[in-house]
């Protein structure tokens, strides 16, 4: 966990998944936001997965993000039971390259809104999370100018 009082969750639905979604985690910790880490699965794990979506909101959780390669279901599961934004990260497979799993993740039914970043975008996910959490909070709208300020040289 890096320090700060915002939350943000990086869930992911494999461990092999992980090396995808340090890039979150990685900006997250440049940004000084708060974040947990957690591995779930919405097709092995699916109990534990409503567990954890249930309680988003009552741990201060602010914004998730959530990876997932293949049948990535997992985003849009989260999704159903919270109000609070999910981003979809599709993780690149070896079968079809991460188009199945950008296909499951972008095609969410009308109701359960998923942002969807680009395959293996994780740092991505993080920028946007970032950006929602700057509307609340000052201090991080300043290091998000600062940092798009750099992107300029």
């Amino acid at each position: 966990m890096a320090g700060g009082g915002k939350k943000v969750a990086v869930v992911m639905g494999s461990v092999s998944d992980e090396i995808v979604m340090k890039k979150a985690s990685d900006i997250l910790k440049e940004f000084g936001v708060q974040y947990e880490v957690n591995i779930l699965s919405a097709h092995r794990m699916p109990d534990r997965t409503r567990q954890f979506a249930k309680s988003i909101e009552d741990k201060g959780i602010e914004v998730i993000i959530a990876g997932a390669g293949k049948a990535a279901h997992l985003p849009g599961v989260i999704a159903s039971y919270t109000i609070v934004p999910v981003i979809g990260v599709p993780i690149k497979t070896s079968d079809l390259g991460g188009m199945d799993s950008l296909l499951s993740i972008v095609q969410m039914p009308s109701g359960v809104p998923v942002a969807c970043m680009s395959i293996d975008g994780a740092k991505n996910a993080a920028l946007l999370a970032v950006q929602i959490l700057a509307l609340k909070y000052d201090d991080l709208a300043e290091k998000l100018k600062k940092y798009k300020a750099k992107l300029e040289h």
